[in-house]
């Protein structure tokens, strides 16, 4: 078995990597949400990828083009319908689920989708 060389190995460490920050279809930034994500062979914010949302950061409303699983790592995150995703929680949303998620106290969720989600106009 060959060695794996650093030029097919990319490690980063969810604690204490740089995350890039969130950004809305219209360019606008999340500043208390970011994504750390290795695999570039996917757009930004899709694929497999690591989200973290600050203290009483609110995601984007926003509707799934594909199915989205994801793994609460650290933290809660409570839907707008007041579902609470606490730690540990491995869930799966269906293509067209609409919702926009709160952190009370912040949160550290591993992501997999296959596309970008599309952004949903604030009443």
């Amino acid at each position: 078995m060959k060695a794996i060389t650093p030029a097919r190995r990319k490690v980063a460490n969810i604690h204490t990597a740089e995350y890039q920050r969130w950004l809305n279809e219209d360019g606008s930034e999340l500043t208390d949400q970011g994504f750390l994500q290795l695999d570039d062979s996917f757009a930004p914010g899709s694929g497999f990828y690591i989200y973290k949302m600050e203290p009483g950061a609110v995601s984007t409303p926003h509707e799934h083009t594909c199915r989205e699983n994801f793994l609460i790592l650290e933290g809660e995150l409570v839907d707008n319908d007041g579902y609470v995703y606490r730690q540990g929680d491995l869930v799966m949303l269906d293509e067209g689920t609409q919702h926009s998620s709160t952190a009370p106290n912040g949160c550290l969720i591993a992501v997999f989708v296959r596309s970008i989600e599309r952004d949903l106009i604030r009443d």
